[in-house]
């Protein structure tokens, strides 16, 4: 009798197009490094796009907006690697992120360090206490899993309302200690060099996940994904494996999160909890889970929708509408809600699917 030699696991989702490593290598590296610097010179162009953002792109007003919504873009490349490449639905990324928010601030107010070398403090700590959790978490799995990681965010999230210590600000939240910030960094009229930190922290993240992703621990947490039993006859233990995805994910969060303190001049008490991850699991569906331009595209839409609706709904053309119309219009959630699902109706694939849906 003869037996059929064990074969790794094919993937059944889509690979990203950034990936095809043959002949017909795909031009996407291209494509996403003319919208690298594209966006590096958004800042020096004296026009707008008129409704969606409240003024020419080289104001300060919208260079935050769009500094906020690149860092997002790195956020959801980070949990892509987690929840898209590796298939382990955390409801607990929040919690990385906004643990170097504060400790960033934190470590500057409190213990004097300036901004750089807190954030590596910051980011140090993160990701030893995400292999901790992680160690953890990771000896469940599927919902129990989600489930514990956002158990573990939930606790945090506590603790920063509740404040027992009264140095976590509360509700209220803190503000940045900005006399140990760089003076490259300080104040509004540099918001133009802080929307370049948040773009190179983007590219930055993208080019260490993509490494990760395409590497053989990469394949490894693809095959996770698809078959996890299967990779175990392998001879593979997958524990490992997704301690890494885990951990890496953290970190590259981790990295979003002290660049974010930046940007928004503070840590708020939002970023800890529940609601903060979901959104981040939408904004990896919106662009495409298993594609890390996918997901960047999600988190880079989600965070210029989730703060200039708002400046839409009290438009002129808001007012303009019916009664029936204007009331729901008016209300972001409303509206990020409904393009959501009929994104998921047409393009289930996420944003990232249109263009493969449209040839096909």
């Amino acid at each position: 009798m003869t037996t059929k030699p064990l074969e790794e696991p094919a993937t059944t989702r889509p690979v990203d197009p950034a990936l095809v490593p043959h002949g017909g290598r795909s031009k996407a590296p291209k494509v996403l490094a003319a919208v690298a610097v594209i966006l590096a010179l958004l800042p020096l162009v004296p026009v707008g796009i008129p409704v969606l953002f409240s003024g020419p792109f080289d104001t300060p007003g919208t260079l935050q907006v769009l500094a906020v919504a690149l860092t997002l873009a790195g956020l959801a490349m980070s949990y892509d690697v987690i929840f898209g490449y590796t298939g382990l639905l955390s409801f607990g990324h929040a919690l990385p992120f906004a643990l170097a928010v504060y400790g960033t601030n934190l470590l500057m107010a409190h213990a004097r360090l300036p901004y750089p070398v807190a954030a590596v403090v910051a980011i140090v700590g993160v990701v030893a206490l995400s292999a901790l959790l992680g160690a953890v978490a990771l000896r469940t799995t599927g919902v129990a899993f989600a489930m514990v990681t956002l158990a573990f965010a939930e606790a945090f999230s506590i603790l920063v309302l509740t404040d027992p210590v009264r140095f976590l600000g509360g509700e209220e939240g803190l503000s940045i200690a900005s006399d140990m910030v760089p003076d490259l960094f300080r104040g509004v009229v540099n918001t133009r060099n802080i929307y370049w930190l948040a773009l190179l922290t983007a590219v930055v993240v993208y080019v260490l996940a993509r490494r990760v992703v395409t590497s053989r621990a990469g394949r490894v947490f693809e095959a996770i994904r698809e078959n996890e039993p299967r990779v175990e006859m392998l001879g593979l233990a997958p524990f490992p494996y997704k301690l890494t995805s885990f951990v890496f994910g953290s970190g590259l969060a981790a990295l979003c999160g002290t660049v974010y303190l930046l940007v928004v001049r503070g840590a708020n008490a939002s970023i800890t909890s529940p609601d903060f991850t979901l959104s981040i699991l939408i904004m990896v569906v919106l662009g495409g889970a298993g594609r890390l331009w996918g997901a960047a595209l999600g988190g880079f839409v989600y965070g210029v929708l989730n703060l200039r609706l708002s400046g839409v709904a009290t438009s002129d053309a808001i007012d303009a509408l019916p009664d029936w119309l204007a009331g729901p219009l008016s209300e972001p959630l409303f509206v990020l809600g409904t393009l959501f699902v009929l994104l998921m109706l047409f393009a289930p694939g996420g944003l990232s699917s249109i263009g493969r849906r449209m040839r096909s």
